[in-house]
């Protein structure tokens, strides 16, 4: 389990690396920008694998990368988005989105709603997990610094 982790955490790394390259993000923060995708992964992996509800782990995974991001943004004097909307790209669910789509072009209503059903709960707890991380006051990430 422990060298499976730590193989995704390299590939989400390296995903997220090759998406903050693609949209031009500096060069001195692309290694942060790929820890950023890394860790919220990582977390979601772990999650998803302990307590099997994609959108609880959705949800920690993404608060846990929104925190990681306003803290490096404070340490590096950078925006939070720049690791931000980066490191969110593991965590979108572009395959349920993807069928959700696929399943409306061939009229099948189950399969789609069941694919619409697990996207919004994915994209509901990426979002909520964003808000809570940005109801943490910008002073105490500040301190840090």
């Amino acid at each position: 389990m422990m060298m499976e982790v730590m193989i995704q955490f390299v590939v989400a790394a390296f995903a997220t690396l090759s998406f903050a390259v693609l949209y031009n993000a500096p060069k001195k923060e692309l290694i942060l920008c790929g820890i950023s995708g890394a860790i919220g992964w990582v977390i979601y992996v772990i999650l998803l694998n302990t307590s099997d509800s994609a959108v609880l782990a959705n949800l920690i995974g993404t608060f846990t990368l929104a925190v990681y991001s306003r803290l490096i943004a404070a340490i590096r004097k950078k925006p939070a988005t720049l690791y931000l909307l980066t490191g969110i790209f593991p965590l979108v669910p572009g395959a349920a989105i993807y069928y959700t789509s696929y399943y409306v072009i061939l009229g099948n209503d189950v399969m789609m709603a069941y694919y619409a059903k697990s996207t919004l709960g994915a994209v509901g707890a990426i979002v909520l997990g964003i808000s809570l991380a940005m109801l943490v006051p910008q002073s105490w990430f500040n301190k840090l610094s």
